[in-house]
């Protein structure tokens, strides 16, 4: 059974496993970088906000023999986790005023977006594009997000360079930028499997109180670890970063979700970073997930990030 044949069958097991009140239906999107996906959002009757559940992860269970049965009692039980107990009050999305305060930005590749960039306001930065969101809710299963586009900032009556300024002081509190070790994210993802020592502290290495930790590799993502990469362009903390190395930096786009900070004076040359970020695209990195395919250098003297 291929992909789209399993997704059309879970539909319709869902339908028989919940109640009248409780609809699946198949949903395709296309997502960051122009990648389609399909899955199944579940639409509660007097609920008017749903989420749309991805199922790639579990046709891989059931490649390996799970039965569907199963999996959708998976599915359902995840959908109780992440599902709305409330209707969402849409009417609050019309007035800039009470939206602005949950406005942030991500960044994306900007000729793999041209077409969700036509209608959708941005900033370009480099050979990328900062876009807009409203962070609506965060919750253990994820986060509820809506896109900005054009018709928004229309009915609100904002610039884009506004919709900037907001979302820079926004995501100072909402996805504040974050720096590890490289051996610490790594220690931290054994703790999770239960086959490292006790958990630790962890450190932000953007702490003014924190001294760098001498490493090789950091990495650079927000708290919450989705789309994390936007920090790159957060106010200052590239500057801190310069500081607190002491030496240029080369910024490697491991996602879209996070970057790898290297110092210039630990480094492979350019053309050897430039190959090795390429390979690890094509190798280990979902399509919707890359960022860009080249380092970036941050330089210390004049404050400047470039290609």
């Amino acid at each position: 059974m291929d992909y789209q044949k399993f997704v059309s069958a879970v539909e319709e097991e869902i339908n028989q496993f919940f109640s009248g009140d409780v609809r699946a239906h198949m949903y395709v999107t296309t997502k960051n970088n122009g990648k389609e996906r399909r899955g199944i959002t579940i639409v509660e009757k007097g609920i008017n906000i749903a989420p749309t559940i991805y199922l790639e992860e579990f046709y891989e269970q059931y490649r390996k023999g799970k039965d569907i049965p199963s999996i959708v009692e998976r599915i359902a039980a995840f959908y109780r986790e992440v599902r709305f107990d409330e209707p969402w009050d849409a009417a609050f999305m019309q007035e800039y005023d009470q939206i602005k305060n949950r406005i942030v930005f991500k960044v994306i590749n900007a000729e793999k977006n041209a077409k969700l960039l036509e209608h959708t306001p941005h900033k370009k930065m480099l050979d990328l594009a900062a876009v807009f969101y409203v962070l609506l809710d965060v919750c253990d299963g994820g986060t509820a997000t809506m896109l900005i586009d054009n018709s928004h900032m229309r009915q609100w009556g904002v610039t884009m360079e506004e919709l900037f300024r907001t979302a820079q002081k926004n995501v100072k509190k909402l996805l504040p930028a974050r720096m590890e070790t490289m051996q610490q994210v790594v220690s931290d993802l054994l703790e999770k499997r239960g086959d490292g020592e006790k958990p630790r502290k962890k450190r932000d290495l953007l702490d003014a109180n924190e001294e760098v930790q001498e490493d090789t590799m950091y990495i650079l993502s927000n708290e919450l670890k989705s789309y994390g990469a936007a920090c790159i362009f957060y106010e200052y903390v590239l500057q801190i970063i310069g500081v607190k190395l002491g030496e240029d930096f080369y910024i490697l786009p491991s996602s879209v979700h996070e970057t790898i900070i290297v110092p210039e004076s630990t480094c492979l040359n350019r053309k050897e970073l430039d190959e090795m970020i390429e390979e690890i695209n094509e190798t280990q990195v979902e399509e919707e997930e890359v960022l860009s395919d080249h380092a970036y250098i941050y330089r210390n003297r004049t404050g400047a990030i470039s290609m």
